[in-house]
This record gives C-alpha cells, structure tokens and sequence, in this order.
C-alpha cells in the first residue's frame, strides 16, 4: 500500500481486521469516510472509543454491560429460577428480542472447539458451576448455537450438570443447523424457545 498516504494506508489495514472486511471492502470504506463530514467521523471515533473505556463484562452473567451488574441481572422481576446459557452477548440479545424468556443468562465466552483450542477452561464453566452451586436454579437451558461447537458444548454441559439435580433443557430445533442465535428471526427464537426439550 506504499501509493496510499500513511494514514489511509493505516486506516486500511485497520479496517481489515475485523472480521468479514477483506482489503477492497476496507478500502471502499476507508474512502466512504474521507468523503464524510469531520463532525460524522470524529462521532464515529468517540463512539469506538467509548466501548473500550466504558463497557465490562457483567461478574454474575458475563454480558457486555456499562454497568455491574447488569440490567437483566439487576432486575429484580426476572425468574431466578431460570437460567438460559448461550455462547456470546449477541445469542442473549437475541433470545431478549423474541420477548418469550424472562429468567437470566449465563454467556460462556464462545463454544468447545478442540481445532482452535478452545477447552471448558476457555469457557465461563467455572463460574457457571459456581452459580448453580447457589442452589436458586430449577432449569437450565441450553441456547447454545446449532452447529458442531454448540451442540459438543450443550452435550459437555449437559453431561456436567446432570449430577446438580436442576432440570436440563434445549432450545429446540426451529433454527437451522450451521445457523448463529444471533441471525434468527424473532419468530423462529420464539418457537425454538417454547419447544425446549429435556436432555439425557
């Protein structure tokens, strides 16, 4: 990139590390924004910032949050009764927007993937453990994501819980296999949560 300025050619190469940007995609954007107001630009900035500075992890569920604990975890009408365990804060947002879960979440961090060493150790499991040792909990569901990881880590946890004595359920089959929580429609979240099953 030695015919871009330094600072486009950073910009560039900035914007191809996130993921699904490739080079033309970051350069298309990269151009977006030098065609953009300041005011427009400097917002975005800010904005990038601000999640950096201003956004922890929930210590209870492990959601992203801008306040510990966070709002489900602070809400005192939730049912404590019932625990939804999902991969990442994208997942329970997901199962928030269908309107049909109103108990807390547990997020792991990610899913079991012995290919990219990710072990229970890479995974909020402990802390999940430490949570159902409080004995509050009557139901946990599996919301993990229909494919290969989510499933080997719903078959762990499952295998991991069952000596607890709490009841261990799946979300359904209403999202498609190879599909993420985070890309379903409200309806399919809804149908899949309504049709949980028991596990083992």
């Amino acid at each position: 990139m030695a015919y871009y300025p330094e600072p486009v050619a950073r910009l560039i190469d900035a914007l191809q590390r996130l993921p699904g940007i490739g080079p033309k995609t970051a350069q298309r954007l990269t151009f977006f924004l030098l065609k953009r107001p300041f005011d427009e630009v400097r917002e975005l900035s800010e904005a990038l910032v601000a999640v950096k500075e201003r956004i922890v992890q929930c210590r209870t569920c492990f959601n992203v949050t801008d306040e510990d604990p966070c709002r489900i975890c602070a809400d005192p009408v939730r049912d404590t009764g019932l625990l939804c365990i999902v991969e990442e804060p994208n997942d329970m947002l997901a199962m928030e927007r269908t309107g049909e879960f109103r108990g807390r979440y547990h997020v792991l961090g990610g899913a079991l993937s012995p290919l990219d060493g990710i072990g229970p150790d890479d995974l909020k499991v402990r802390e999940l453990l430490a949570r159902l040792d409080a004995g509050r909990t009557r139901e946990v569901i599996l919301a993990t994501n229909p494919n290969v990881e989510g499933e080997a880590t719903a078959l762990y946890l499952a295998k991991l819980l069952r000596p607890l004595g709490v009841r261990i359920t799946r979300i359904a089959r209403g999202l498609p296999v190879g599909g993420d929580l985070e890309y379903a429609d409200q309806v399919t979240l809804s149908k899949a949560l309504e049709g949980r099953r028991e596990i083992g």
